[in-house]
C-alpha cells in the first residue's frame, strides 16, 4: 500500500453514484412495497453501509480507515433510480473508493431483488460525483518567485564536522512544493549571528525566512531568543501542529522550542536542526504556510 503516514488527517468527503434503470411499473410496485423479496429500498442501504467499512477488506491497495459519517440516497425516476453514497471521515486518506463501492453494492443489491420480476433491469454507470479533503483541496497558487532564505544554525555543520542534511532537506520539500530557495547559509549555533543575518535578510526583499536549528535545550541552542524579538506578529498555530505531528512520531517533539511569527510581510519559522525533526516539521506546516501567502497576495491586490 502506498505509505500515508507523512500525511496530516484533514475532513475527507466523497460523493458516489450508481444509476439503475428498470421497467416503469418495476419502480411503481418498488414505491408501493410490493417486492417479493421484501423493502428493496431498505436492503440495499444496509448492503451499502456494509460496503463502505468492508472496502479495504476487498480492495488490496485500499487502507483501513475510521467511516465517522455516510449517508445513501434514492431518488426514484420514470425509468430509473439514482443512489447517491456520502462518505466522510478525519483521516490521511480520502473516501472516494469507499463511496463508489458502496454505490456498487447498492445497485447490486436492488439488481438481486428485482431480476425476479423485471428481466431487462441493467446497472449503467458507478461514478464519482465530487471528493473533498486532502493535499488536492488545499493546493495554492503561490507565486513561484516568492524569495524564500534557508539559513542552517549548527556549530558542527559550521565548522564541517558534520553535513548539512536538514537544510538540504528542507530546500527539496520546497522545491516538491515548486518554491525555490533564493538564498542558503550555514552559520553557528550564536545569537549575534543569528540576528546580524536576519537583519540583512529582512533589510532586502524576503517573503519567508526558514530557520533550521538551535531550537532545542542545549546550552547553545537559543534561535528562538535571536529571533524573537524580530517577530512582530506571533503565529502560534505554526509550530503548534509541527510539534502535534511530531509527537505522532516521537515523544521528543514536545521538547523543541521553535516559534513562528511575522514581521511586516515576511514569516519567520525555527525549525528543528535534526534532518527529520525539520523535514516533519515544515511537511506539517507547508500548506499552510502557502496559504498564508496565497491571502497576502489577495490582500495587495484588493
Amino acid at each position: 500500500m502506498v505509505d500515508i503516514r507523512p500525511k496530516n488527517s484533514t475532513l475527507r468527503q466523497a460523493t458516489a453514484q450508481a444509476l439503475l434503470y428498470c421497467a416503469e411499473e418495476t419502480i411503481q410496485r418498488i414505491r408501493d412495497r410490493q417486492i417479493p423479496k421484501g423493502d428493496v429500498l431498505e436492503f440495499g442501504r444496509a448492503a451499502g453501509l456494509l460496503a463502505i467499512k468492508k472496502t479495504s477488506d476487498l480492495i488490496p491497495d485500499c487502507h483501513p480507515l475510521p467511516i465517522e459519517f455516510s449517508a445513501i440516497h434514492y431518488d426514484l425516476q420514470t425509468d430509473h433510480i439514482i443512489i447517491t453514497v456520502e462518505v466522510g471521515t478525519i483521516y490521511k486518506t480520502g473516501v472516494e473508493v469507499e463511496a463508489m463501492h458502496g454505490a456498487s453494492l447498492v445497485a447490486l443489491t436492488l439488481y438481486d431483488m428485482l431480476k425476479p420480476i423485471d428481466k431487462e433491469i441493467e446497472i449503467r454507470s458507478i461514478r464519482l460525483i465530487e471528493k473533498h479533503g486532502g493535499k488536492s483541496s488545499y493546493l495554492k497558487n503561490v507565486n513561484s518567485s516568492l524569495k524564500i532564505a534557508v539559513l542552517v544554525c549548527s556549530d558542527s555543520v559550521f565548522e564541517k564536522r558534520k553535513e548539512d542534511k536538514a537544510g538540504k532537506a528542507i530546500m527539496q520539500l520546497l522545491n516538491d512544493h515548486h518554491l525555490e530557495t533564493t538564498y542558503y547559509e550555514v552559520i553557528p549555533d550564536d545569537t549575534e549571528i543569528i540576528t546580524q543575518r536576519l537583519q540583512q535578510q529582512l533589510d532586502q526583499p524576503i517573503d519567508l525566512i526558514l530557520f533550521c536549528g538551535g531550537t532545542g535545550l542545549s546550552p547553545r541552542d537559543k534561535t528562538p531568543e535571536a529571533v524573537a524579538p524580530f517577530i512582530q506578529t506571533l503565529v502560534p498555530g505554526i509550530m503548534e501542529a509541527a510539534r502535534s505531528y511530531g509527537m505522532q512520531r516521537t515523544p521528543y517533539a514536545m521538547l523543541s522550542r521553535g516559534i513562528a511569527g511575522m514581521h511586516g510581510n515576511t514569516l519567520i519559522v525555527t525549525l528543528p536542526g535534526s534532518t527529520k525533526g525539520a523535514q516533519e516539521s515544515l511537511q506539517a506546516t507547508i500548506q499552510a504556510i502557502k496559504h498564508l501567502f496565497d491571502v497576502q497576495t489577495g490582500m495587495r491586490h484588493d
